[in-house]
């Protein structure tokens, strides 16, 4: 293991000793209430809870969008999950694409072996994009063009 890894990995170790120490602090410095919440939590807390109510709501929306569009529970559920993945997926991928591409051109000139891990980077996340975006699409067709 090289000075640069062992740095790293020290630096991380001490990262979340020391965030574990300020999250115990917290812990132990929160004042005690006598159990009557404020008004500004009341609403803070209403406002959570409706904002979660109406993500709720709008997700059932979509689902029952999807059920009824192709004609049973379990295929909705699928063609939803499908839909979800090929959206999350696209900027996940670019990302990857990004990451391979730095490797590949900017620190891979002067070690092939990094060149060619950042080439495998990005052809695992062109391929992984590629099959998220057509898989909805091979989906729909399968089920309601062979189903009926």
């Amino acid at each position: 293991m090289n000075l640069l890894k062992k740095i790293g990995v020290m630096v991380l170790i001490a990262l979340v000793f020391m965030s574990s120490f300020y999250i115990a602090q917290a812990e132990t410095e929160i004042p005690q209430t006598e159990g009557i919440p404020s008004d500004q939590e009341q609403m803070a807390d209403s406002e959570t809870a409706e904002t979660l109510k109406e993500a709720k709501e709008n997700v059932s929306d979509k689902l029952k969008k999807y059920v009824d569009d192709y004609g049973s529970y379990p295929y909705g559920v699928a063609a939803y999950i499908l839909n979800t993945i090929r959206i999350y997926s696209i900027p996940f991928c670019f990302v990857g694409i990004v990451v391979g591409s730095i490797y590949q051109y900017m620190l891979g000139i002067r070690k092939l072996d990094i060149r060619d891990k950042g080439f495998a980077l990005v052809v695992t996340f062109v391929t992984i994009l590629l099959i998220c975006q057509v898989l909805p699409l091979i989906f729909a067709i399968v089920v309601n063009g062979w189903r009926g």
